[in-house]
């Protein structure tokens, strides 16, 4: 297991990159984080196939896919299962536990260096925390967080980051204030022009 303990990757960092066998339209492809250079990603872990909240969080972002399209976005969901428990996962229907067909690809990370280069790979367990991180077009990790084993993310809210990075990046005079979503008024980032957003709010 590699130690990152002096390695921890912070926003604004190049995301590390990483090649390894995803599941893809049931099919095994290899995929390389940087074949994405020009796209956002959004990359999330999870602990285990087979098991209980990770289905709910898969299938919800499959879900929703196509509004990440829209933003030039891809996602890319990733465990320390290998891609033969994947397939099997994803063949199995949802009612049953299984996924169901995935709009986007089930990494496998079952040597774990990726897990340990995010920095979410819980060493007690051996499986990786519920990590999720936004990789902006240039491979730049914009956005981090980390929730324990016990409890999902919610997929508009990762929606909203995603808008929120899209917007300041196509804007660079602009800031997003607390809760701003598309079409909400933005600021400035400047002493005097902030004061006419905060008298106003």
């Amino acid at each position: 297991m590699t130690d990152t303990r002096d390695s921890f990757i912070r926003v604004g960092q190049m995301a590390p990159d990483f090649s390894a066998t995803a599941v893809v339209d049931q099919s095994f492809k290899i995929v390389k984080l940087s074949d994405y250079r020009g796209k956002y990603v959004v990359l999330f872990f999870y602990p285990l196939d087979f098991t209980f909240v990770c289905p709910t969080e898969i299938a919800a972002f499959s879900d929703r896919h196509g509004e990440f399209k829209a933003l030039n976005a891809e996602i890319l969901g990733i465990s320390v299962d290998s891609e033969f428990a994947h397939l099997a996962w994803i063949q199995t229907e949802r009612k049953l536990g299984g996924v169901g067909d995935l709009n986007y690809p089930l990494i496998s990370d079952i040597k774990k260096n990726i897990s340990a280069s995010y920095n979410v790979l819980d060493p007690e367990s051996g499986v990786a925390l519920r990590g999720l991180f936004i990789v902006d077009r240039d491979g730049v990790l914009q956005h981090a967080t980390i929730n324990n084993l016990a409890f999902g993310r919610k997929v508009d809210e990762t929606l909203r980051v995603l808008q929120a990075i899209h917007h300041v990046q196509t804007n660079p005079n602009e800031v997003c204030p607390v809760d701003w979503q598309p079409g909400d008024r933005t600021m400035i980032p400047d002493p005097v022009k902030a004061r006419e957003f905060f008298a106003e709010v």
